[in-house]
């Protein structure tokens, strides 16, 4: 069962996504926004990362923490932006892989599928 860390600032869509993502067969550890998300990947033994914040920034900090770990280059990441167009030029800038970029508004199937692409 993939183990999914999920970093949402907004507890009521931490629970929608949280139900989504289970009803997959994930295991899903819903965390508040955290500087430490390393820390967390490594204590929920995370095999993919979902970002949603209230403000691009925010995930792009989350997401470039993770890329620079030596461990995690490689980790499948969705992040979830309300600037898609922002997210996205910053993303291609960074040669960002194993990312995808889900628009805000979004449907938890829209972000259960990602993960599952990724995981494949």
């Amino acid at each position: 069962m993939p183990r999914i860390l999920l970093i949402d600032d907004t507890p009521e869509i931490a629970e929608l996504l949280t139900f989504s993502l289970r009803d997959l067969g994930h295991e899903v550890f819903a965390e508040g926004y955290s500087s430490a998300v390393n820390d967390l990947v490594i204590e929920h033994r995370a095999d993919a990362v979902v970002l949603d914040c209230s403000s691009y920034d925010m995930s792009e900090s989350l997401f470039d923490s993770v890329r620079h770990h030596p461990n995690f280059a490689e980790l499948p990441v969705v992040i979830i932006s309300d600037t898609p167009e922002q997210a996205d030029a910053s993303l291609r800038s960074r040669h960002a892989r194993k990312v995808s970029l889900i628009p805000k508004p979004f449907t938890g199937s829209q972000v259960a599928r990602a993960v599952a692409e990724l995981l494949e």
